[in-house]
């Protein structure tokens, strides 16, 4: 059996409990060593057998798992924040399925739900913005024509942008080009949950300078919108006195 789990945003208490007790149980744990923490592995019991995927191809990745189901051994293969997202874990998963090895998924917190934690920001507020756009641009995988950074822009919705902050330059004028306005609230925040965590909210306008004075060119997350300037939103109708729910009736 092999159990994909997500390992959370970077802080090892940010793992999931599921997540927390197959790493315990595990006799086989390959882990994303460039981007998981390896305070993780701290869970592992002993004697279990350990691989860092940074350094392995997909092939041996895979060879690993069928090695270990053959012992008759269980499997943690541990993805960075969750593993739905930039996770790559359907190539695997198809090879598990052509050699018959049964596979089960433990969500985890993404970054872009770490990022938000540390900013103790909400990306949805009422007459603000209702909705969460997460994309990448794009670099060695491409991204879709249809789903360029120009196309998100015009929604003006909240987004959050993964793997960018190499390319920030072209990211922001992407962005201003798709309609958002350059004095858009914006942030970078680098590692976040880890304990080198930084965070920095600016403009799309002023985003590349920002990086460059804070010397952050990977391992960041983008968030653009104004949910960032939280100080012109409307309050949830959900807790207004004058709003009945199965549970509460109006006072007014």
């Amino acid at each position: 059996m092999v159990n994909f789990v997500g390992a959370g945003p970077g802080a090892a208490d940010l793992i999931t409990v599921r997540g927390m007790n197959l790493l315990k149980e595990a006799d086989v744990i390959i882990y994303a060593g460039s981007l998981v923490s390896e305070a993780l592995l701290d869970y592992a019991k002993e004697g279990c057998e350990i691989h860092n995927s940074a350094y392995m191809t997909l092939e041996e990745v895979l060879d690993v798992m069928k090695k270990a189901e053959a012992e008759n051994k269980m499997t943690v293969r541990l993805h960075t924040g969750d593993a739905s997202l930039y996770g790559a874990i359907r190539e695997q998963m198809d090879d598990l399925d052509k050699n018959g090895i049964k596979y089960a998924t433990t969500p985890g917190v993404s970054a872009c739900f770490g990022a938000a934690a540390s900013l103790n920001l909400e990306f949805t507020l009422p007459d603000v913005s209702q909705s969460l756009i997460i994309t990448r641009m794009e670099g060695k995988t491409k991204v879709p024509e249809r789903e360029n950074i120009q196309s998100f822009a015009a929604h003006h919705s909240t987004m959050a942008i993964y793997l960018s902050a190499g390319v920030l330059d072209q990211l922001c004028e992407a962005l201003v080009e798709g309609g958002y306005e350059k004095t858009t609230p914006a942030a970078i925040i680098y590692k976040a949950t880890w304990p080198e965590e930084e965070g920095y909210i600016c403009t799309i306008e002023t985003l590349p300078q920002t990086a460059k004075e804070h010397n952050i060119t990977k391992t960041a997350m983008i968030i653009v919108g104004d949910v960032l300037n939280t100080s012109n939103y409307s309050l949830s109708r959900l807790y207004a006195d004058d709003f009945s729910t199965e549970y509460r009736q109006a006072k007014k």
